[in-house]
């Protein structure tokens, strides 16, 4: 028979691997796949360690930061267009910012690596990590795209 102590014991160890393993990302369905030797051509090292591994670049880092032309920006990855330029706004971060990106484009999962649950989200054609959903944007959504730059590219008008 188990004992109480072994149980709680052996339910907080799952609960812990099922809060921070989640599901791969090789068993999400996603439209651009390449495998890990592709992703590190196809993007700089950097770049690979954000959209691949769920790094962060620091803040500052990216000049789209202060990108304030008219465009698209899109994802490094794939080009899937993220954020039109009209909902990007300075957030005094140093990372781009946006309130809302473009319907359909990105896909969001909870982030457990802090310790504390986040809304992190991804590309929804390659699945690359972008960065993390705030709730103290401004309106008229209120959210705060909060992306590394490494994970896009802009296109001006």
């Amino acid at each position: 028979m188990i004992s109480r102590r072994t149980f709680l014991i052996t339910s907080s160890a799952l609960g812990v691997v099922c809060a921070f393993g989640g599901t791969a990302l090789a068993q999400v369905p996603f439209e651009v796949r390449h495998t890990t030797a592709e992703w590190r051509k196809i993007l700089s090292e950097d770049a690979y360690m954000v959209m691949r591994q769920g790094d962060t670049e620091p803040p500052g880092y990216s000049p789209l930061d202060q990108e304030k032309r008219a465009g698209i920006f899109s994802c490094a990855g794939c080009d899937l267009p993220l954020f039109k330029s009209e909902t990007k706004y300075e957030s005094n971060t140093g990372w781009p910012s946006f309130y809302r990106a473009i319907p359909g484009a990105v896909a969001t999962k909870t982030d457990f690596k802090i310790g504390v649950p986040r809304k992190e989200y991804h590309c929804a054609r390659c699945l690359g990590h972008q960065g993390h959903v705030f709730d103290d944007g401004p309106k008229p959504t209120g959210l705060r795209y909060c992306n590394n730059g490494l994970g896009l590219k802009f296109v001006s008008a």
